[in-house]
């Protein structure tokens, strides 16, 4: 039977206090006319900024998930992963993506490992061995630069120039996915900007958005910027124009959020702004690097 709503699988955690995760990527988007079926990797109480925490491991709870799905002849449009509770968990997403694959199925796996040149305190290198295996199953790949280091066992650097980024850009592509897309890239303080580089090995064509900066963080800016960038490619955006989307979603949450006081743990305010993924495509402000 045709399903008239374009599907996806949405392998994150659900954190009931802070907008990352499950809690940004289905209300994005639902916005964005696709229909998200979340397959929980792990319930917390709160994101994993917020001190004292509780965490539900859903580890041994996601095969039964999955045969589930598989017995209710589940198909799906795109898989898009991101947290995962456990290095243990990589071999189950890889293992739903071979389970569902079909043709022209979009693989999005966001590899949250770290940020600011860090591994998050709760993961370990046998994570990164790991990450390292499932960007081989994506056809895009979505880490901050923290990220792309370590995947890369490269040692992390504030500052890169262009060109060394390029080369980061095509050994990533090299280990599998055919697109990929390095977030959180500072231009400051020499122009007081931030940006995001990608690459897309069909067409040997490198990519560059940028955004003025504010001296701020908010989490989940990474699981709102790919769930964009998802939405917008399934919609039927070229790769430039859903990089410009999201790129401007982000930059919109961030300036709506952050002349308010308010605790930046909770993240952007994404109910002021979901209603700008219905505006038209403005004027795009991508780069094509030579």
């Amino acid at each position: 039977m045709h399903n008239p709503i374009k599907k996806l699988a949405a392998i994150h955690d659900l954190s009931g206090i802070g907008r990352v995760s499950l809690t940004s990527v289905i209300p994005i988007l639902s916005s964005m006319g696709i229909q998200v079926c979340p397959l929980p990797t792990a319930v917390l109480s709160s994101h994993t900024q917020f001190p004292d925490f509780y965490k539900v491991d859903l580890t041994d709870h996601l095969m039964p998930f999955i045969q589930h799905w598989d017995k209710l002849g589940m198909e799906f449009d795109a898989v898009y992963s991101g947290y995962l509770a456990s290095a243990a968990q990589v071999e189950i997403v890889e293992h739903f993506i071979d389970r569902f694959y079909k043709k022209d199925l979009l693989v999005v796996v966001d590899p949250v490992m770290g940020d600011n040149g860090t591994l998050y305190s709760s993961f370990g290198p046998d994570l990164v061995e790991e990450m390292q295996r499932l960007i081989g199953k994506a056809n895009i790949i979505t880490p901050n630069i923290t990220e792309a280091a370590l995947l890369l066992d490269e040692h992390y650097r504030e500052h890169m120039e262009t060109e060394e980024l390029k080369q980061w850009l095509v050994r990533l592509s090299d280990a599998g996915p055919a697109t990929v897309i390095i977030t959180s890239v500072p231009e400051f303080p020499k122009n007081k900007k931030t940006s995001v580089m990608a690459y897309e090995r069909r067409n040997n064509r490198f990519w560059k958005v940028s955004c003025h900066y504010l001296p701020t963080s908010y989490p989940g800016t990474g699981d709102s910027f790919t769930s964009v960038l998802t939405g917008s490619l399934l919609q039927g955006d070229s790769l430039p124009i859903a990089l410009d989307r999201a790129v401007q979603f982000i930059s919109y949450g961030v300036r709506a959020t952050f002349g308010h006081q308010y605790d930046s743990r909770e993240g952007i305010m994404l109910e002021r702004i979901l209603k700008n993924l219905d505006n038209p495509i403005s004027m795009g402000t991508y780069e094509l690097l030579d």
